[in-house]
């Protein structure tokens, strides 16, 4: 039986034998290319990344500039399993933003919300997909993790959908997997992003701001930078 094992302070994907309680960590030279083992059932193997300080960072490049993620391995080790694996196609054929909704009235600059206003719309987001063309996508499960804030990075359902969150929304509780948060310097990026021109449109029910041209993006490894990375 195969279970997922996470110890804090690093990335781990896994494969044990529950009696046995293994687990193996090892520190990788590059922990966006990690080695790989094929698992069988003659082997117990284990594999693990530890991020070291100020690393565990990619972008996301936008016409706008690129939006630094801080990457959440301890409880998002699913999630961050398959950014990895974006990284490795050195292409992202299909991954764009294609909904922006910024602050409003509801909402400000620091994310906190405005007392007796409504929750949306707008929703404080810009929502786009990290499905690249020729690829499988596999559905993420929901990961543990923490509420959603200003630059939080998280899953719409379990992906390859996803948004970045403007404002802090404790009144979406826990129901989104949050796998990263953008670097606090970036976030006049998303916020630009947020006021591009856009077409209303209705989902589920739901009034939406859905961006006249959606925004192609590329997810592409970064070396490690100086500054607040580890502030977050």
């Amino acid at each position: 039986m195969g279970l997922a094992c996470v110890i804090p302070g690093c990335f781990v994907a896994i494969k044990r034998l529950v009696d046995l309680n293994l687990c193996w960590l090892k520190k990788q030279k590059d922990v966006f290319a990690p080695d790989r083992q094929e698992a069988g059932d003659p082997v117990i193997w284990t594999s693990g990344i530890i991020f070291g300080k100020g690393e565990g960072i990619v972008g996301l490049e936008t016409e706008f500039g690129t939006l630094h993620i801080k990457l959440f391995p301890d409880c998002a080790p699913h999630s961050v399993a398959y950014i990895l694996e974006l990284l490795t196609l050195h292409h992202c054929a299909g991954c764009q933003f294609y909904r922006a909704e910024g602050r409003g009235q509801l909402w400000d600059a620091e994310g906190n919300h405005i007392k007796k206003a409504p929750f949306g719309p707008p929703f404080a987001m810009i929502q786009g997909t990290l499905e690249a063309q020729g690829t499988s996508f596999k559905k993420i499960p929901t990961e543990e993790c923490p509420y959603i804030r200003r630059g939080s990075v998280a899953w719409v359902s379990s992906g390859p959908e996803f948004f970045i969150s403007l404002a802090n929304h404790q009144e979406w509780k826990k129901a989104y997997t949050v796998f990263g948060s953008v670097l606090p310097e970036d976030m006049e990026i998303a916020e630009k992003i947020a006021q591009l021109p856009t077409k209303s449109d209705v989902w589920n029910n739901i009034n939406v701001s859905v961006l006249e041209s959606p925004v192609p993006l590329l997810v592409r490894r970064l070396k490690k930078r100086q500054g607040n990375l580890n502030k977050m």
